[in-house]
């Protein structure tokens, strides 16, 4: 998950933008706007802008994208939600927002429009907003278990040589492989099947492993050299810890050293909420109302019926 941040002085720009992607742009969330069509949008930023009319860049623009490889994770409620998460954590609030999603790009994203004049007329801070961004993109992260992807993995790998060509081969397929499987056996037949021979070092001539090494296209490289996390150890350690996932998965029960994150749902707790306004994703006003008077017209038909049994009783 990362953000890019952008400040500008034309609200109609950066709401043609988004939403001029027809069947490519969906709203989450529009709050604190007129949201008849762009224009009543564009002038309902511009309006709340004339409040503070010493801030000559009012408008705020993040484009937030995901990794494809959490494209079936991230529901829109879920996109939502992280994006919410992300604006309250970057000290957005109060103030006009406008979350779209579009479709154009392979990985998911969402685009956020709002107005940095608040709801009271201040002006909300920008101070080190890159660096706390950032922060806050990898928190969110760790927190939803999203996909992490390290400097290997932004490498233009076909411009690469060999050796280096199959080495980070090797990264891409060992990263899948070793994330899955729960022992060796499994592992070492995985790999086999993709080209990859793997064979152990050992302590002097004992059968104490020391190191593993895998080839693959006549190249050999020990696993610490493709990366870190593909030694020996810390192969043998993942692979004892996905041994305790699936075994806690299966008896249908979590612990607390490995527990299972899930998305955020978010529904509206009050009126005053952030995303209150929000369309197409949450429970209408009323309907926490009507619940009520269900519940309460079943409390007395239960009571009528009681009575009644009681009446007929000898």
């Amino acid at each position: 998950m990362i953000a890019k941040i952008v400040k500008g002085s034309n609200f109609k720009g950066v709401v043609n933008y988004i939403l001029d992607k027809g069947k490519e742009a969906k709203i989450f969330v529009c709050d604190g706007l007129f949201a008849e069509n762009k224009e009543t949008i564009t002038g309902s930023f511009e309006a709340q802008a004339r409040m503070n009319p010493k801030v000559t860049k009012p408008v705020g623009h993040i484009a937030l994208a995901f990794s494809k490889e959490d494209e079936h994770y991230l529901t829109d409620r879920a996109m939502a939600g992280i994006a919410l998460e992300y604006l309250k954590k970057m000290g957005i609030t109060d103030t006009q927002i406008l979350i779209v999603r579009h479709f154009d790009k392979e990985h998911p994203h969402v685009h956020i429009a709002f107005n940095r004049i608040a709801n009271d007329g201040r002006t909300i801070s920008d101070r080190n907003e890159r660096i706390r961004s950032t922060r806050i993109c990898k928190e969110l992260t760790r927190k939803y278990g999203l996909y992490f992807a390290d400097d290997k993995e932004r490498v233009k790998r076909h411009r690469l040589k060999e050796p280096d060509k199959t080495k980070y081969e090797l990264y891409s397929i060992l990263k899948s492989e070793v994330s899955r499987c729960g022992n060796w056996n499994i592992l070492v037949a995985n790999l086999k099947k993709q080209g990859v021979e793997v064979r152990f070092k050992y302590k002097g001539k004992s059968n104490e492993i020391q190191g593993v090494i895998f080839s693959k296209n006549g190249y050999p490289f020990s696993g610490s050299k493709i990366d870190r996390q593909f030694s020996y150890f810390k192969i043998d350690a993942t692979l004892n810890a996905n041994r305790h996932v699936e075994r806690q998965r299966v008896m249908g029960s979590q612990t607390a050293e490995y527990p299972i994150l899930s998305m955020p749902q978010f529904e509206p707790k009050r009126n005053d909420d952030l995303y209150s306004g929000s369309i197409g994703l949450f429970m209408p006003a009323n309907a926490n109302a009507q619940a009520d008077e269900n519940y309460f017209e079943k409390q007395l038909k239960r009571k009528d019926k009681k009575k009644k049994q009681r009446k007929i009783r000898f």
